[in-house]
């Protein structure tokens, strides 16, 4: 009888718990399985970007990287071109050039750009009227290359 017992009391003892471990261990490797089974299907293995996934972080990631200094000087003298005149965009590039003389560089590039653009906004006559001996008349030239 005293072997009955103790089962008994083991048994009652252990009750609850026993049946929650039980639980987990069958539960448990079924989540974790298809968890896993889920993440390797979304992963795109073919390299194309035409996943929604790739897609998704490639518009998040490219806010966050940084544009050269040139790059922005362009683009801001290339609004100030459209919404005043070339002129005031020439004589800022040529301050900011002096300002910062690691644009030195790109000085030439920038007045070609805005000679460019001056003849799309103005056309060839007037946007060459503009023209001023900022970066080596690199605006003049970027004028002519327009036309």
């Amino acid at each position: 009888m005293t072997h009955s017992y103790t089962h008994t009391s083991r048994r009652h003892r252990q009750g609850p718990a026993r049946r929650i471990g039980r639980t987990l261990a069958l539960v448990l490797p079924v989540v974790l399985v298809l968890s896993g089974t889920l993440a390797v299907a979304s992963v795109n293995w073919t390299g194309a970007t035409g996943s929604t996934l790739t897609t998704a972080s490639q518009d998040i990631s490219e806010p966050a990287k940084a544009r050269a200094p040139q790059d922005v000087l362009r683009d801001a003298l290339l609004v100030e071109l459209q919404q005043k005149d070339p002129g005031i965009a020439l004589t800022h590039l040529q301050q900011e050039v002096d300002r910062r003389p690691s644009l030195t560089k790109h000085c030439v590039s920038i007045a070609r750009a805005l000679g460019r653009a001056a003849v799309e906004h103005y056309g060839p006559a007037r946007a060459q009227s503009f023209a001023r001996p900022v970066c080596d008349t690199a605006f003049a030239a970027g004028v002519a290359e327009s036309v």
